[in-house]
């Protein structure tokens, strides 16, 4: 799939939303991709992963274990996994840190990706990357279908993207002119208990 292709899949969903937007990193943007309107349907969520899976599976080899952070990794990682034959964890925060819980292991040598629905700042990528830390297992790469970052983010491992764009976003104190006429909305999950 090219960028145009995963773009118009959340064209499609009505996810790729214009405005004046909060992101979970707090920083501001005329474009909010609302995937849960994209991961609700599973014929898309499935065309989004199958794809991804494949090039996963050229770079990476086998994975045993895909661990994402909750919120947006819970969905692609399932399906990720699903693709790629692997188990499907994920972390939730406990007091601000994510941690695995319920039971979730890795077993010493499993192979783990890591997995996000969009990387913007690479924040939650990192917060997952150093949970993993306390779990034996390696680390092979991480993965999400848009990478809004294009590239710039510090995920803390290699990463691979769907689709990587490079859609503007903006220090709230900031701001151009004309998103600052706009009310702001935060549509996001960051800070959700």
């Amino acid at each position: 799939m090219t960028n145009d292709d995963v773009l118009n899949v959340f064209r499609e969903a009505g996810a790729l939303l214009e405005g004046h937007f909060i992101l979970s990193s707090g920083r501001r943007s005329p474009v909010f991709l609302q995937k849960a309107l994209v991961f609700s349907q599973p014929d898309l969520s499935e065309k989004l992963c199958k794809a991804l899976a494949d090039k996963l599976k050229a770079k990476f080899g086998k994975i045993d274990v895909v661990a994402g952070p909750a919120v947006g990794g819970i969905i692609p990682g399932y399906e990720l996994a699903r693709q790629l034959g692997a188990r499907s964890i994920f972390a939730e925060r406990v007091d601000g840190q994510l941690q695995f819980r319920r039971g979730f292991s890795i077993a010493e040598g499993e192979r783990v990706l890591i997995a996000e629905d969009i990387v913007t700042t690479g924040l939650s990528f990192r917060e997952t990357v150093e949970a993993l830390l306390n779990l034996p297992g390696e680390v092979v790469g991480g993965a999400c279908i848009i990478d809004r970052s294009n590239g710039r983010a510090d995920v803390g491992c290699e990463l691979v993207s769907l689709a990587a764009v490079d859609f503007p976003d903006y220090d709230a104190n900031d701001l151009p002119p004309e998103l600052a006429a706009m009310e702001a909305i935060k549509p996001g999950s960051r800070g959700l208990a």
